[in-house]
């Protein structure tokens, strides 16, 4: 699934190419907004917020969340897609250019006053302007289940997902399983905000300082391969028990005690 670092991304490639442009083309392919039409209203902006994307149009705002395949594309009118139509799910199009979603699950219009509705229960953001270490802390340390768990719940931080969770754990030298208010909350979320401010702006994210391929993590998807530190076999297991969540992690059972 797309962390907060890729739809952070995503927002400002979209706020780039369409903020202050009138609407020439406006199709949602999904049955709930499919008689929608923004057409002739002006592009206010792109944010984005934890893994949610808000695409504000006149007095309307566009939520998208990719979920594990959706993708936003944008190119010049005319230009030939790199994806069948069929996985179109919306296009938002103006003069210059054309926002093309593929794949998205989460689709919904709603009026710009409203879109606490969509995201008011985030939890602090690390990735925007209000940003609140003290509160996201607060949040993480009162959650009574495992810290892996309290990472990835979006209403205690917005925008950590499995990777970040399973690479923030291991650099502070946590297991996973360790109850979330027995860890150092404070210590644990300073450095997510700044490995993920650190990635925002990168087009691969790395973790281990290192851009090559297959050497951008230390223990995500590196389930029984050699730590990178001490050389033992780094554990792959789940955490969590709705199905509908992310729930795999990995660590290291000796760098992580």
């Amino acid at each position: 699934m797309p962390e907060g670092d890729t739809v952070f991304r995503t927002a400002r490639r979209l706020d780039d190419a369409l903020a202050g442009h009138e609407v020439t083309r406006f199709d949602l392919r999904v049955p709930q907004a499919a008689t929608a039409d923004l057409t002739g209203a002006t592009v206010q902006s792109c944010v984005a917020r934890g893994k949610h994307l808000l695409l504000r149009i006149g007095e309307y705002t566009l939520h998208s969340h990719l979920r594990m395949d959706g993708a936003w594309f944008v190119y010049r009118p005319g230009d030939k897609w790199r994806h069948p139509a069929f996985k179109v799910r919306a296009i938002v199009g103006t003069a210059q250019y054309e926002a093309v979603g593929v794949d998205i699950a989460d689709i919904e219009l709603v009026r710009t006053s409203h879109e606490d509705q969509i995201v008011g229960h985030l939890g602090p953001d690390p990735l925007s302007e209000h940003w609140d270490a003290a509160e996201a802390a607060r949040r993480v340390s009162a959650d009574s289940r495992s810290i892996h768990v309290a990472l990835l719940d979006q209403r205690n931080v917005a925008g950590f997902g499995n990777e970040y969770a399973a690479e923030l754990l291991f650099l502070r030298g946590i297991l996973p399983t360790t109850p979330a208010a027995d860890v150092d909350s404070a210590a644990l979320v300073d450095l997510g905000a700044r490995t993920i401010r650190a990635n925002r702006d990168r087009a691969d994210r790395t973790f281990t300082g290192v851009n090559r391929p297959g050497q951008t993590t230390w223990v995500y998807g590196r389930g029984n391969r050699p730590c990178r530190r001490c050389g033992t076999s780094i554990r792959r297991g789940e955490q969590g028990a709705d199905p509908t969540r992310e729930r795999v992690t990995f660590w290291c059972p000796s760098c992580q005690r």
